[in-house]
């Protein structure tokens, strides 16, 4: 991770709430200066203020990267906080959901380079996957540097049109939440059938850990890897004859589910 231009002119990180610490720390881990890092934050946490950062003090005239982090509610009161910073100098990236780029260049000028991101929870652990997406004043050499920012919390995948950011909000977006509803359910099944809740709940949250780390790492993809485990008229087929049935198993299910998060986001959008 080159941080070379971001130590030089400087960053400012609008928000430092779970996602905004867990970029930052990945940054120091990475050798930002702490020296080079302005913190907006109203409510700084205990640990933002032991890293050494300027927090709430005035920032730089023209910082490399201003990185806003702040709830999508909150950011009507934050951006004008960095208005005077808009205008092509600095790099703008959002990791706040909903937001356009068009908001942005509203507030900011119509020759900012804006990048968005959509993060997911995982990004805690740096175990994140986030799709940006920049407006027509993004340079290359900007878009990578995005990039390599947000690859402190994970990892990052580009899109070709932003119209695509509602389908990633509602499948890596939100999708943490449904993996582990079904943690949640596959424990209830387990003691429904006579396990005691807590070992019901191990086994339930190592299946489904265990088997995200075997579809990243193996060669073959999930599909044949369904097949790998599944014996002829065994339990494992037994059981997806459930899950795969067309009308009430996952097909259905999680269509649906990945559908009325995505209209939701565009919905908040158009709020």
């Amino acid at each position: 991770m080159d941080m070379s231009r971001v130590a030089e002119q400087g960053l400012v990180l609008l928000g430092c709430g779970k996602m905004g610490s867990a970029m930052l720390a990945g940054w120091l881990d990475h050798g930002l200066p702490a020296a080079s890092v302005w913190v907006i934050d109203p409510y700084p946490s205990d640990w933002l203020k032991a890293q050494g950062v300027n927090i709430n003090t005035p920032l730089p005239q023209a910082p490399a990267v201003v990185l806003v982090a702040v709830k999508p509610q909150m950011m009507g009161d934050a951006l004008p906080a960095i208005q005077a910073l808009g205008g092509g100098g600095s790099l703008f990236i959002s990791v706040a959901a909903g937001t356009s780029l068009a908001t942005f260049e509203q507030v900011l000028g119509a020759d900012t380079p804006v990048v968005r991101a959509m993060p997911n929870t995982p990004a805690a652990i740096r175990q994140g996957i986030t799709a940006v997406i920049g407006n027509s004043k993004v340079a290359a050499a900007d878009l990578a540097l995005a990039e390599d920012l947000l690859s402190a919390i994970g990892e990052t995948v580009r899109l070709d049109d932003e119209a695509q950011m509602d389908a990633v909000t509602g499948l890596s977006g939100s999708g943490p939440a449904y993996v582990f509803h079904l943690i949640e359910t596959m424990a209830a099944a387990g003691q429904a059938h006579g396990l005691p809740h807590d070992l019901a709940m191990k086994l339930a949250k190592s299946t489904v850990a265990g088997a995200g780390a075997l579809a990243m790492a193996a060669d073959e993809d999930p599909s044949q890897l369904r097949v790998n485990v599944t014996s002829p008229n065994g339990t494992t087929q037994a059981a997806l004859e459930v899950l795969m049935h067309e009308q009430q198993g996952f097909p259905a299910l999680l269509h649906r589910a990945v559908k009325a998060a995505t209209e939701r986001s565009r919905e908040l959008a158009d709020e």
